[in-house]
């Protein structure tokens, strides 16, 4: 269908005859120097080369994700759903723009149809941007309605955004006038509602379609922990007496840039006493010998995919000390014990009540969860501590195909130190298997 909102037919693909001569990638792109679509660099190819690591084939995954979606809405009697979070954008479509940027910016939009019609709203002169991808129907622009970008005509904007996403209903559903939303813009909310659109939670749509990944996300993943790792690798190396917090974490950014990762969540790294209590991001402490230092990498990598793993470490050549010591092995135990609990068909309550319990002194400072999802950034669902359960648990069963992150920070109140520990796992049909391998501290660990 003809649209004037749409981008002109000639920008919207990439040549054909060029796509059949161009000669493709191991993960099915196009080895193509000049390339628009972002992804890994041969040093990141190279490094899973050795380690007899397969990369994704991305046009599976991506057909697979739109079936995923697709599956949800048709489940739920939805027409379709519209998506502004550029990680549901990114999952439906496998596009990206300026994903921090648009974060906060909400300058593009996405609409899928349960029959599997899919309309990409991009930034202003960006549709070459997603002209290799084939699972976008139409590329269009314009659905920017936010007071930056809008100012006193937000409304106006909004409701002529709101006006195609009605038509698209109407002509790609029918009747059904149910629509999931992730997350949209107050006027926004407001002009749908006016048009007689019954909006629905997009969120448990997409939370719920991104939780089983397939076979191409899951060699995905293994991809990105190992250029993660490589990175960790990087920040050990630069880790000694004089370098600054700061040092040690740009160290894990180049990496991940240098590898073809994508961006950092946070930028949670501590030593010394900063690392209890827990959350303090790095900043320009000066390390000394004897020093622990404590990470979470929150690290967004290739593919888009989510490392999230903890360490924690000693700075030089010292002895840790007997408190430093104790403290590791509890969060080393709590992890281990809690990921043997892993397999398909326990209950998340269930993994809160049977899970290790911390030492009565380190429980105030306990972390915010015991588990918790994770694909494209931290996912649903999260598990709780027992003395979360009551006030913030919810129910639900562990599947083959669900990844997680099991956690652990131990600190106690007034104390000098904090151990941070996280491993990255994968639920399978026989239980689950450990997808992080950066090796534990023996210093720590031995007597």
């Amino acid at each position: 269908m003809t649209s004037p909102y749409s981008i002109a037919p000639d920008a919207r693909r990439i040549d054909p005859a060029r796509q059949r001569a161009a000669r493709l990638k191991a993960d099915g792109s196009a080895d193509d120097n000049d390339r628009v679509e972002i992804g890994p660099t041969p040093l990141a190819f190279a490094e899973w080369a050795r380690l007899g690591l397969q990369p994704p084939h991305l046009p599976s995954m991506r057909a697979y994700r739109l079936q995923r979606l697709v599956q949800q809405l048709v489940a739920r009697d939805l027409g379709g759903i519209l998506l502004f979070d550029p990680l549901n954008i990114r999952y439906a479509t496998d596009t990206t723009n300026m994903q921090l940027w648009t974060a906060h910016n909400p300058a593009r939009a996405c609409f899928v149809s349960a029959s599997g019609h899919v309309v990409l709203w991009d930034f202003h002169g960006c549709g070459h941007l997603s002209a290799h991808l084939p699972l976008v129907s139409e590329l269009r622009s314009g659905a920017s309605f936010f007071y930056f970008e809008s100012g006193e005509r937000t409304e106006e904007h909004a409701g002529k955004f709101c006006a195609q996403v009605d038509e698209l209903l109407r002509v790609h559903a029918g009747s059904n006038r149910r629509l999931a939303v992730d997350r949209i813009e107050v006027a926004g909310l407001r002009a749908l509602d006016a048009l007689g659109v019954q909006v629905c939670n997009g969120q448990e749509v997409t939370e719920f379609a991104r939780l089983i990944k397939g076979p191409d996300e899951i060699l995905a993943m293994r991809c990105a922990v190992a250029s993660c790792e490589a990175a960790i690798g990087e920040m050990r190396e630069v880790m000694r007496a004089g370098a600054t917090e700061n040092d040690v974490w740009a160290a894990l950014h180049a990496g991940n840039i240098r590898r073809g990762g994508e961006w950092i969540e946070t930028r949670i790294l501590s030593s010394g006493p900063r690392t209890n209590p827990w959350y303090q991001e790095s900043g320009p402490r000066v390390l000394g010998d004897g020093d622990l230092l404590s990470f979470d990498t929150d690290l967004i990598g290739v593919y888009g995919f989510c490392v999230d793993m903890s360490r924690s470490w000693i700075c030089g050549d010292r002895e840790p000390t007997a408190e430093q010591k104790r403290l590791y092995r509890i969060a080393h135990e709590h992890i281990h014990y809690n990921t043997a609990l892993v397999r398909p068909g326990v209950g998340f309550s269930e993994l809160t009540r049977s899970g290790h319990r911390l030492p009565e002194s380190c429980r105030a400072q306990r972390y915010g969860v015991m588990f918790h999802g994770v694909g494209l950034c931290d996912e649903y669902p999260s598990i709780r501590y027992p003395e979360d359960l009551e006030s913030h648990g919810y129910e639900g069963e562990l599947q083959p195909g669900m990844a997680l992150c099991v956690e652990a920070y131990v600190g106690e109140v007034g104390g000098r130190d904090g151990i941070k520990l996280e491993n990255q796992l994968l639920v399978t049909e026989a239980g689950c298997e450990v997808l992080t391998h950066y090796p534990f501290e023996d210093s720590l660990l031995r007597g």
